[in-house]
């Protein structure tokens, strides 16, 4: 008697992951370190990076994706993909209002990626540094420097606002207040910008005296000084000029002479 042995035919689905539909990213930052406080943004839906590398928390569909990966630097304002410099009272700048001289050290990366179903998509996220470090110097050729009691810069024509999707500064040219520091026969001032924007570039100088309240108004252009400022922002941009104030510094005001780019140390800015 033969005996008929039937089999059934079972279609073996096997599958990469266990999130067949769909993909996951993983990111590993460049140079990330315990303690940077990173942000990931997936088409405006944010993650903290707690470590690297960092799974992000949801599975993706398959389809093109745009991801921007910043830092929250102090003194800056996160509105979106829009990172802005805050004023001096520390609020989210208002037009008009001067922005903080040095804010953190704002780093930014953005890309558009592809999730494809059922597989795990890795990417390396190098993050930019989008300031740059800013010394100007005056050597004081005229004068009596010791008269000198405080010197306020207003440095106008700079970027207050980072498009962190676009990598670029965008918005209406802002300023911001810098204060010298006197050593002998040299004043010194530091800032921290985003870049120049707009078309002008200019310094105005607020000098006062320690006798009878006398103060001194001059402004510089600085347009040519700070040409390539909006260069490598890993290197400090210095200036120097000369300034010349009339002999006991009395009644007439200053003039600024002599601007020079000096180049600058690099700088390493660890979060």
């Amino acid at each position: 008697m033969a005996t008929l042995l039937l089999s059934s035919c079972v279609k073996d689905e096997l599958y990469n992951t266990p999130h067949p539909d769909k993909g996951a990213v993983t990111i590993s930052l460049t140079g990330w370190t315990a303690g940077d406080d990173y942000v990931l943004d997936m088409d405006g839906k944010t993650a903290g990076i707690t470590g690297s590398p960092f799974v992000y928390p949801d599975l993706l569909l398959p389809g093109t994706y745009s991801l921007v990966v910043y830092n929250r630097a102090g003194g800056f304002t996160f509105d979106g993909r829009m990172a802005q410099v805050n004023t001096r009272d520390d609020k989210t700048r208002a037009d008009g209002a001067p922005i903080i001289p040095l804010p953190g050290y704002l780093k930014t990366s953005s890309q558009e990626i592809t999730v494809v179903a059922d597989d795990t998509l890795r990417i390396t996220p190098s993050p930019q540094q989008r300031v740059r470090d800013l010394h100007i110097e005056f050597t004081v050729t005229q004068g009596r420097p010791e008269l000198i009691q405080t010197v306020t810069g207003t440095l106008s024509g700079i970027a207050g606002i980072f498009d962190m999707e676009k990598g670029q500064t965008t918005g209406e040219p802002a300023s911001t207040v810098v204060a010298f520091t006197r050593d002998g026969d040299k004043l010194t001032a530091d800032a921290r910008l985003l870049g120049t924007i707009g078309t002008v570039q200019t310094l105005v100088l607020d000098i006062a005296f320690v006798d009878d309240g006398r103060t001194q108004r001059t402004e510089v252009d600085l347009t040519e000084a700070l040409a390539d400022f909006n260069g490598d922002m890993n290197t400090a941009y210095r200036v120097t000029g000369t300034l010349e104030t009339p002999v006991g510094m009395e009644e007439a005001t200053a003039e600024i002479t002599g601007w020079e780019t000096v180049d600058g140390d690099d700088v390493n800015a660890e979060m």
